[in-house]
């Protein structure tokens, strides 16, 4: 088994060799999901937007699987206060976006957000491209197994707010589940999870691997929540 590292000279490659058999759901996803069905924002045709990479990492904690997330600083210009997965733009030392550059990057901003330990960190799969539109950014979510736990927490809080798993439990928990309603208007799913509003992209990934990988449960898509919902 390879596994993969932020700091190793040779390629970051794929592995499931190992992986624990309750992530089996979740490769069946990375084997067989197409883009349309994850997202209606899809990269454009002519190659705009700048190639970027999140980490979408499973562990396994004292209440079962879970996942790892983070809070933007407040004080951000994009997306401020908004939870999401570690991951950010490549940059040139990550190498090719068409090769191993976005397993680079993931790893990279993972390491620089949370302060994780990369070589614990058996990367499996990679999801399709997607889009986020007011940002520009293509994004490539990449997905991981913790084998290795290491300490997280905020590396430099005018990025990171904070750094926090949550189980996989609560995030099919109906009762943690609603309807994100934007000022815009637009709507998402949403998670109110470890004293979080998740939404938005975040959400929308982890709202669809839920579904394709079997783990959904019914849920009132009625309930709505504002994306002000502590004031």
């Amino acid at each position: 088994m390879t596994r993969a590292s932020g700091t190793q000279d040779g390629p970051v490659v794929l592995s499931k060799d190992g992986l624990p058999h309750w992530l089996d759901p979740v490769v069946r996803v990375v084997e067989t999901v197409e883009p349309v069905q994850l997202s209606r924002f899809l990269p454009p045709e002519n190659g705009a937007g700048r190639q970027s990479a999140v980490l979408i990492l499973f562990g396994e904690g004292e209440r079962g699987p879970e996942l790892l997330l983070m809070e933007r600083a407040s004080s951000l210009r994009s997306h401020a206060g908004q939870p999401s997965f570690p991951g950010g733009a490549l940059d040139p030392e990550d190498g090719d976006p068409k090769a191993d550059g976005p397993l680079r990057a993931a790893l990279r901003e993972a390491e620089e957000e949370t302060g994780l330990d990369p070589s614990g960190v058996q990367l499996f799969g990679v999801l399709p491209k997607l889009y986020i539109p007011v940002s520009g950014f293509v994004v490539t979510p990449v997905l991981g197994w913790w084998r290795e736990p290491s300490p997280v927490g905020v590396v430099d809080p005018n990025e990171t707010a904070r750094v926090f798993t949550v189980p996989v439990a609560d995030l099919t928990n109906p009762d943690n589940r609603a309807t994100a309603v934007h000022p815009s208007g637009h709507r998402g799913p949403a998670f109110l999870v470890e004293s979080a509003l998740v939404w938005g992209f975040t959400a929308g990934i982890i709202d669809r691997l839920l579904h394709f990988s079997g783990w959904e449960q019914p849920w009132d898509r009625d309930k709505q929540v504002p994306l002000d919902w502590r004031s």
